[in-house]
C-alpha cells in the first residue's frame, strides 16, 4: 500500500521512514492542508498520516482509493468521521503515547495553584520577601479535587493526585468502579462543581462544547481553580475571563484554548489569577518519539491486513 504524510511540522520524519522501509512500504510526506491541496497532491494513496490536514467528505470522494486515516494525536477533528464510516474508510489515532505527560502537566498546575508558586515567586522577586502573601495555603488532604472525565489521563492524572493525599471526586458517566481505582468517589457533575477546590477536565471535547461557563462558574467555590488540559472549547473563554477578572473562581489553569495559537495581547491573558502554556502537555522527548512510531506501526499493522489498536470508528 502507498502510504502519505500528508502533513507535518516535526523536524523530521525518520522514524516513520524506518519502519515503513522494514516493513517494505513507500512512504512520501507532502505539505497539503486543505482540501484542494490534499486532493491535489496525495492521489493514489491508500493511507495517509494527518497532522493538521483536513480529511473531509469532499477528499474522500475525490480520493477513492484512500482506506485508512490515522492522525499524529489523541483527536480526530480535522477529520470527518461519520463521512469515513460512510465510505468505508477506517480511522485511527494514538490515544495513550502523551497519557502521563498530560495527566504530569494537570498534576503541576495543581500544585502551582494550590501552593501559590507563580504568585510567590513574582512577588518574592520583584516586591519583597514575605511569606504572608501567600495566605491562606491550605494542606493538600484537605483539599478536594474534581475530574470530569476519568479515561486514560483523567484516571492517570486522579491516581498521582491521590498519592499526594488530595480527595478525589469524579464526574464520567462511562466511570466503573474497580478495587484498583477505590480512591475516586464517583460523584454527579452538579456535587462536583460545589465541591470541588480544583476541577481538572479531562473529557473529550465532542458533545462537550462550554461545559464550563458563566453558570458553572457561579456555583463553583470562589476559592476554586480550573484547569484544563484535555482540549479548548469546552471552557467559554469569555465566560472564564469574566469570573477570573470579578473573582468568581481564584484561577485557572489552561494548556489548550479554542483559537489556536492565541495572541500575546489576548484579554484574558491580563488576568494575573491565569496560568497558560501553549498546549505543550503532550510533550516530552520520549512522547514526541513514541507518537511518530505509533502512527507508523498502525500503518503498517493496516496496510498487512492486521487489527489496528486504536479504531475511532467501527466498519461493519
Amino acid at each position: 500500500m502507498k502510504v502519505i504524510i500528508t502533513d507535518c511540522d516535526h523536524e523530521n520524519i525518520d522514524i516513520e521512514k524506518k519502519i515503513f522501509s522494514d516493513a517494505g512500504i513507500s512512504c512520501e510526506l507532502k505539505n497539503a492542508r486543505t482540501e484542494d491541496e490534499i486532493i491535489e497532491l496525495c492521489k493514489g494513496a491508500e493511507i495517509f498520516i494527518v497532522q493538521y490536514a483536513k480529511i473531509t467528505e469532499k477528499v474522500m470522494e475525490a480520493l477513492p482509493e484512500l482506506k485508512f486515516v490515522v492522525r499524529y494525536g489523541v483527536g480526530v477533528d480535522t477529520v470527518d468521521v461519520k463521512a469515513a464510516t460512510k465510505h468505508g474508510i477506517q480511522i485511527g489515532n494514538v490515544p495513550d503515547y502523551g497519557m502521563n505527560e498530560v495527566a504530569d502537566q494537570a498534576l503541576a498546575l495543581t500544585l502551582a495553584f494550590a501552593r501559590k508558586i507563580i504568585t510567590m515567586n513574582e512577588y518574592t522577586k520583584i516586591v519583597k520577601w514575605d511569606y504572608s502573601k501567600s495566605i491562606p495555603v491550605h494542606r493538600l488532604s484537605q483539599q478536594t479535587v474534581g475530574i470530569v472525565g476519568i479515561g486514560r489521563i483523567g484516571g492517570n492524572y486522579a491516581k498521582k493526585a491521590a498519592a499526594l493525599g488530595f480527595n478525589i471526586i469524579g464526574y464520567d458517566p462511562l466511570f466503573v468502579q474497580t478495587k484498583d481505582n477505590t480512591y475516586v468517589t464517583p460523584v454527579a457533575f452538579d456535587e462536583l462543581i460545589e465541591k470541588s477546590d480544583i476541577i481538572s477536565i479531562h473529557c473529550p471535547s465532542d458533545g462537550n462544547k462550554y461545559l464550563f461557563n458563566k453558570e458553572i462558574f457561579k456555583k463553583m467555590k470562589k476559592s476554586a481553580v480550573l484547569i484544563n488540559v484535555a482540549r479548548g472549547g469546552i471552557v467559554n473563554e469569555k465566560d472564564l475571563d469574566e469570573a477570573l477578572k470579578h473573582g468568581e473562581i481564584a484561577g485557572a489553569g489552561l494548556d489548550c484554548m479554542e483559537s489556536e495559537p492565541m495572541r500575546s495581547d489576548s484579554e484574558i491573558f491580563k488576568n494575573k489569577n491565569l496560568i497558560v502554556t501553549p498546549h505543550m502537555a503532550w510533550y516530552s522527548e520520549e512522547s514526541a518519539l513514541e507518537l511518530k512510531r505509533k502512527v507508523a506501526e498502525e500503518s503498517v499493522r493496516f496496510a498487512k491486513g492486521k487489527p489496528i489498536h486504536y479504531p475511532i470508528n467501527n466498519l461493519k
